[in-house]
């Protein structure tokens, strides 16, 4: 199997997980698997570490994206979250995958 198609294998295997599946539009993937994190409302809070979380400042925020194309936008798996961001820059989306056992 070449490279490509360990990721597209690995991709599958990802969207399986947290229950997405895609349609019209698809996005880029960042990961954030070494971030503290939670869901507040309608955004993702995250930070390197909880001082950095808890502090007053010193974390980021992302709007949950919710455009058209999905019903969802939160994907929860058993292990990993694949979110739909938008962090209000340069009018960049993507999905952010978030490991659970650092949801706070």
């Amino acid at each position: 199997m070449n490279v490509a198609e360990k990721f597209f294998e690995t991709q599958k295997a990802l969207f399986n997980h947290v229950g997405f599946e895609p349609d019209w539009v698809e996005y880029a993937i960042d990961n954030h698997l070494d971030k503290v994190w939670s869901i507040i409302g309608y955004q993702v809070k995250y930070a390197e570490s909880i001082e950095q979380f808890n502090s007053d400042g010193d974390y980021c925020e992302d709007e949950i994206y919710t455009q058209r194309f999905y019903e969802r936008w939160v994907y929860e798996g058993s292990e990993v979250t694949m979110i739909f961001c938008d962090p209000h820059v340069d009018n960049v989306k993507w999905f952010k995958i978030f490991d659970n056992s650092k949801r706070i």
